[in-house]
């Protein structure tokens, strides 16, 4: 009689003994502290496909990760077929290498696993674990497809259990000699198994319609032990030489093969389109960058050249004494469209900088030049140059900072730009008669951090330290559905005047991709006639 092997354990990360397959040294050195970072045990690394395959022989890991290019003869994606078919030890492909050929070479080695270099934990733990849980469900599927035809059940009509072959014996789990006798839906127990609710057993609508009758799909059977496999199965009437019906035939296979292929066959459509989907990602991607440096390039040229003219016109004018003559009218003034002119390119050129700096945020290539600050004396010396112009627009401007704060280490430039483009910001929207207040202080917060380190696991109180920056101005309110779109890019409140205020529509949109790049958090409020930016950043930002 056939037997059917069941794994009784699972791996887990301590008990993975893996052999890595890495001709360059660094490289493999990183990627065993990664591994033994996340749990798992290293056992040796090879530099060769020719070692890879003597290591693999002596220490028997529980799964290989083969880098594809190896110095020698053969390379991993030969040595992971070698290993397979002698020793039969997964192996996750580890390569910087993903061109066409490459991947469909690998391919036809059905590996368990293919990560691309530079390596991501998380993406390794998934890749591994993923693998072996591959790995544990075909050795177990292989072992019980090794003695599997097909199962036969014969009963009579009243369901009693006539007869049981070898077959049907393995995959039920009850013997010929224990089973017969006993009512069918006994030893032949069928679930849904999404629902896991009992299935109506095909013999039974058999009998009932005197017609051969198939079982639905995603039905499992439920051997005796309580394990359960999916099953495929037919029943048909048995008929004596006058037809007249003594009971029924079931005839069942196990479905896991199939099952398998189908599922396999979907995830090899989903990867395809999952592939066809990132690569035209990254086309539309690259084409969004390549669009965005040249235009910018582009823009960056001309509007420099038209500003460097209008300069030049004004001095020539001016040496003249066109622009102090009293001969146009005010509507016709040269003076007055120089500076339109001169403000619409600045404007520009303001525009072309704030996305070319988003870009580099967005790239994580943003340059940043740790620094100490005193606030002390740094914010009034910012707020001097809006203080004129809130005095000339009859605007109050109020800095208060305390003598005794400690100094901030973080990037001048770009603190500089988020607190001029919120006083900026101010001062445009400001009415005249109203306020602007800037206030900084120090605040502590307390997070709760758990302890790795203790068994129970017990929550660790943490004190950080924030400054904080408020910018506010009376005389405006912005409405609360407004608030969340505030920090859009090229949003504006419905209610304001672009002509009237000017601007590129990016400011406060880099101003919080800059706060959220020095670790820091903003956010608005608008209540009672005044209306607050608060800027909190770490008193030490993290390289």
């Amino acid at each position: 009689m056939n037997t059917i092997d069941i794994p009784s354990n699972i791996h887990t990360k301590q008990t993975v003994r893996i052999l890595v397959v890495e001709d360059e040294y660094i490289l493999a050195i990183n990627l065993q502290e990664s591994l033994e970072s996340l749990g798992y045990t290293v056992l040796d690394i090879a530099d060769s496909a020719e070692g890879a395959i003597v290591k693999a022989t002596e220490l028997r890991p529980n799964l290989i990760l083969m880098d594809i290019r190896l110095r020698g003869e053969i390379d991993g994606i030969q040595a992971a077929e070698k290993i397979w078919q002698n020793l039969q030890i997964p192996a996750i492909y580890v390569t910087g290498h993903s061109d066409k050929s490459t991947v469909e070479r690998a391919t036809l080695t059905s590996p368990f696993g293919y990560i691309l270099k530079p390596i991501k934990e998380q993406e390794l733990y998934v890749a591994i674990q993923t693998a072996l849980n591959r790995y544990e469900h075909e050795q177990f599927l292989s072992s019980v497809l090794r003695g599997m035809g097909d199962g036969v059940i014969v009963v009579d009509l009243q369901l009693t259990i006539k007869y049981l072959n070898q077959v049907a014996e393995a995959l039920t789990g009850w013997r010929w000699n224990e089973a017969k006798g006993r009512m069918l839906t006994e030893v032949f127990k069928l679930v849904d198994e999404q629902t896991q609710i009992p299935a109506q057993n095909p013999i039974i609508a058999a009998l009932q319609q005197e017609t051969t009758i198939y079982l639905g799909s995603r039905i499992l059977l439920v051997a005796r032990d309580g394990t359960s496999i999916p099953v495929a199965d037919s029943a048909t009437p048995l008929r004596n030489n006058n037809g007249v019906i003594t009971g029924a035939v079931l005839v069942f296979r196990d479905d896991t093969q199939r099952r398998l292929t189908e599922e396999q066959n979907l995830a090899d459509e989903r990867a395809q389109q999952l592939e066809i989907q990132v690569a035209e990602f990254q086309r539309l991607n690259q084409l969004k960058e390549d669009f965005l440096a040249t235009t910018s390039h582009e823009m960056r040229t001309p509007l420099s050249n038209i500003k460097m003219t209008i300069s030049v016109l004004e001095n020539i004018l001016d040496r003249q004494g066109i622009l102090n003559s009293n001969a146009l009218s005010p509507s016709e003034s040269v003076a007055r469209y120089l500076t339109i002119l001169r403000e619409q390119c600045e404007q520009e050129l303001d525009l072309v900088d704030n996305l070319l700096y988003m870009r580099m945020i967005d790239a994580d290539v943003y340059p940043l030049e740790l620094t100490s600050i005193q606030l002390q004396t740094w914010l009034p010396h910012v707020a001097e140059y809006f203080g004129e112009r809130a005095g000339a627009r009859q605007q109050t401007l109020q800095v208060s900072v305390p003598p005794n704060l400690p100094p901030l280490i973080s990037d001048l430039a770009s603190l500089t730009e988020i607190v001029s483009e919120l006083l900026n910001n101010a001062c445009k929207y400001t009415p005249p008669d109203e306020q602007i207040m800037v206030n900084v202080r120090v605040i502590d917060t307390t997070k709760s951090l758990i302890n790795e380190d203790a068994e129970s696991g017990v929550l660790d109180n943490l004190q950080v330290s924030y400054f904080q920056i408020t910018i506010s101005n009376s005389g405006v309110i912005i409405p609360k559905k407004e608030q969340s779109r505030i920090f859009e890019p090229f949003y504006r409140i419905p209610q304001s005047d672009r002509w009237e205020h000017g601007g590129t529509g990016l400011g406060l949109a880099l101003v919080k991709k800059l706060v959220e790049y020095l670790q820091g958090t903003i956010e608005v409020t608008s209540s009672q006639g005044w209306t607050t930016f608060t800027v909190q950043l770490p008193l030490t930002l993290s390289e």
